[in-house]
């Protein structure tokens, strides 16, 4: 099994990376593949609602988008963590999300989604719902832990210090491989739930 672990931190080795690390020690405990891609450090446009990504299957842009589309197609899981700027997860980051998300055709539900949010203080809440959206709007199983999944610091190597923040990244990891192979299992015995065809309602008529 497989899980992408996206930072969008552009701060290397910074507090976000700590808590991703702390959950990749569980996965490998758990048999579990893991791949960290950083892409708070890398210049990744907007979404500009082209739909070239409907014609050519991959976006307009051809940045770290496209690199991960792979990458995120063939993941059991999906980890996005960030840290806070105002109360919200870094721009370049949902930049990066709205794309990924948007450009990709491969059907994501069932992959297992967790969002972490990294903060000196507040907005860790606020940054964990908006991540949480990715997920739920494509029918992927959110996975929790023992707290919000949010971890404290702000120089960078501090969130060593936050216990807490810290077990709740291995309780995290831990409950996300659950979900990861026992949906593994259901879709080997039971299969995958029935589809409908989507329908779209426009508030406009």
């Amino acid at each position: 099994m497989k899980v992408l672990m996206i930072n969008g931190s552009p701060r290397i080795n910074g507090n976000t990376s700590i808590a991703l690390k702390e959950m990749e020690q569980v996965f490998v405990q758990e048999g579990i593949e893991t791949d960290i891609v950083q892409v708070g450090n890398k210049n990744i446009r907007g979404c500009i609602a082209c739909n070239s990504c409907r014609e050519k299957g991959r976006c307009i842009f051809d940045d770290e988008v496209n690199q991960l589309a792979p990458k995120f197609q063939t993941a059991d899981g999906l980890v996005i963590a960030s840290p806070v700027y105002y109360a919200s997860a870094n721009a370049t980051l949902i930049a990066c999300l709205d794309r990924l998300f948007y450009s990709t055709a491969f059907d994501k539900s069932m992959k297992v989604g967790a969002s972490v949010a990294v903060a000196r203080r507040g907005g860790c809440s606020a940054t964990f719902d908006e991540l949480n959206k990715y997920f739920t709007i494509v029918g992927m199983p959110v996975a929790s832990s023992q707290y919000w999944n949010s971890v404290h610091g702000r120089n960078k190597g501090e969130a060593m210090q936050d216990e807490e923040g810290l077990q709740t990244m291995r309780t995290l990891a831990r409950n996300m491989s659950f979900l990861m192979k026992s949906i593994a299992l259901g879709r080997e015995k039971f299969g995958l739930p029935e589809k409908e065809s989507h329908i779209f309602t426009n508030f406009i008529r």
